[in-house]
C-alpha cells in the first residue's frame, strides 16, 4: 500500500480524481452494506428525487477523496497547497485573527476537508483533532501528510482535548470534523436531517471558551482543476447550553451539505449507534442502524 500511495503522489490531480471516481464506483457496486447506507443517508436527508440526481457524483466523490490524499500527503506543504485555486471568505479568518481569541475551525466530510488545514497552516499555526487508524502503514501516512511545521496532531482523547484548549489559550487556531460518530460518553443524540445522530458536543463545548468559530470545507473543481476552499460564519449565533450550540452546529453543517450535497461522504454510517450507547428511545430506526 506504502507503493501505490507514492505512485499516486505522481499523478496529476486530474488523473488521481478520475481513478477514483472508478475507485468509488466499484466499491459502491460492490458492497452491500456501504450502498445501503449511502442510499438510505442521502434519501432521507434530501428526499428520494435529489437523491437520485446526485447519487452518482457521491459516489465518485468518495472515491475521489481516497486517491487524493497521497498527492496532499507525500508533497511538502508548500506543493500541496498550490492546488488551491480559489479562497471565499478569508477576510473572516483574517479578522478572527485579529481578535487573538483563538478559532475553532469546524469542517464536516464535505469535499477535500484535509486540503482546507494544510492551507491554514500556511497562514499560522493550527492544531487538528484526529483519530487514529488501526492500519499501522496509514497511521504512518497521515502523520507524514498532516504533521507539518505549523500544522500539529491532538489524538481524540483527553490528552487531544486539552491541547486543542492550550492552542485556544494561545490565540491559535484548531480544527476538528464534527460530524463523525464519537465514543460513549462523548456525545448526545441529537437531529442531523430529521434523524437522531449520536453528535460530538466538543465542537460545541468549545465555543463556550469566546474562540471564534467558522466552518471550513474545500470544493473539489470540476476536471483535476484543484479547490475551491470555502470559509464562513455561522448563519445563526452560537449560544445557549451545550446542547443548544451542538444543535446549531448540526444545522449549519446540513445547510453546507445542502449547497453541494454531491461532494459530502454520505456512506459513512452516521447514524450507527456506539457500542455501550443506549439508542434514543424515541427514534426506533436508530435501533436498527445501530446494528450495522
Amino acid at each position: 500500500m506504502r507503493f501505490v500511495f507514492h505512485c499516486l503522489a505522481l499523478l496529476p490531480l486530474s488523473l488521481n480524481h478520475l481513478l477514483g471516481a472508478l475507485a468509488g464506483a466499484a466499491a459502491y457496486l460492490a458492497s452491500p452494506t456501504y450502498h445501503r447506507h449511502l442510499r438510505e443517508n442521502m434519501a432521507g436527508a434530501l428526499g428520494e428525487a435529489d437523491a437520485a440526481r446526485f447519487r452518482w457524483a457521491a459516489v465518485a466523490s468518495a472515491g475521489r477523496m481516497a486517491f487524493e490524499l497521497p498527492r496532499i500527503w507525500l508533497r511538502t506543504l508548500e506543493a500541496a497547497v498550490t492546488m488551491v485555486a480559489e479562497v471565499r471568505g478569508q477576510a473572516l479568518v483574517d479578522a478572527a485573527r485579529a481578535a487573538n481569541k483563538g478559532i475553532v475551525f469546524v469542517t464536516p466530510h464535505l469535499g477535500c476537508f484535509e486540503i482546507t488545514a494544510q492551507y491554514l497552516a500556511t497562514q499560522a499555526p493550527i492544531t487538528v483533532l484526529y483519530r487514529p487508524p488501526k492500519q499501522a502503514w496509514l497511521q504512518e501516512m497521515i502523520e507524514r501528510g498532516r504533521q507539518r511545521a505549523s500544522l500539529h496532531l491532538a489524538p481524540a482523547d483527553l490528552s487531544g482535548v486539552r491541547g486543542l484548549l492550550k492552542a485556544l489559550k494561545r490565540g491559535e487556531a484548531i480544527g476538528l470534523l464534527p460530524d463523525q460518530a464519537p465514543k460513549v460518553g462523548e456525545g448526545r443524540w441529537l437531529p442531523f436531517f430529521g434523524r437522531q445522530a449520536y453528535t460530538m458536543t466538543l465542537a460545541a463545548r468549545l465555543s463556550e471558551t469566546g474562540a471564534t468559530v467558522l466552518f471550513t470545507w474545500g470544493e473539489r473543481l470540476p476536471g483535476g482543476a484543484g479547490y475551491r476552499i470555502h470559509f464562513s460564519a455561522p448563519t445563526v449565533p452560537l449560544e445557549g447550553d451545550l446542547e443548544a450550540r451542538a444543535v446549531t452546529i448540526n444545522h449549519e453543517v446540513e445547510a453546507l451539505i445542502r449547497a453541494c450535497p454531491g461532494q459530502y461522504l454520505w456512506g459513512y454510517n452516521r447514524y450507527k449507534r456506539p457500542k455501550g450507547v443506549e439508542a434514543p428511545p424515541a427514534d426506533p430506526l436508530d435501533a436498527v442502524a445501530g446494528k450495522f
